[in-house]
């Protein structure tokens, strides 16, 4: 029997072949990259500097842990943006990502009551945004990040046309 014609082999991957997944742009990992290094930096910047004037290990220690977080931190940034991905389906929006815990959302379109489109600074800086669905359960919201301004437009136009011809046929 034909493993792909027997249906999903997992519930993190329905219809491998039957859905057309969109990845994310890639320069989300840039903004990752900034936003997390600015974090670690300010923690690493006292530690090394304190570890430089006292010379106790502790300090050390502590500086060496953070380094080695923030690099397993940088690594993992290049491979989440990669298991992003979206896809539009009749009914409704899948939304996947997520590493260690990896997550699927099915948003029904008439189940959405709005959707945002938002770009921070430094997403405005990469030419990048972020579309945000909004449904009645908060714990469905589903958001998909690093997308193009002109890509988020048309995904959120599409996907409140959609919203209010669902929402009418209730």
């Amino acid at each position: 029997m034909d493993i792909a014609a027997a249906g999903p082999t997992s519930p993190l991957e329905p219809w491998p072949d039957t859905v057309d997944w969109q990845p994310v742009s890639r320069d989300l990992i840039w903004v990752e990259l900034i936003r997390w290094g600015a974090g670690a930096l300010m923690l690493l910047l006292p530690l090394g500097i304190l570890w430089g004037i006292f010379q106790v290990w502790p300090l050390g220690l502590a500086f060496g842990v953070v380094l080695v977080l923030m690099l397993w931190r940088f690594w993992s940034i290049f491979r989440a943006v990669h298991a992003w991905g979206y896809a539009e389906r009749d009914h409704d929006l899948l939304v996947r990502h997520g590493l260690v815990v990896r997550r699927l959302s099915i948003v029904p379109y008439a189940r959405m009551q709005f959707v945002d489109v938002s770009a921070g600074p430094l997403e405005r800086a990469f030419n990048l945004s972020t579309v945000q669905l909004h449904t009645a359960a908060a714990a469905s919201d589903a958001r998909v990040p690093g997308l193009r301004p002109e890509e988020a437009s048309r995904l959120r136009d599409r996907l409140t046309a959609l919203g209010q011809d669902r929402a009418e046929g209730l």
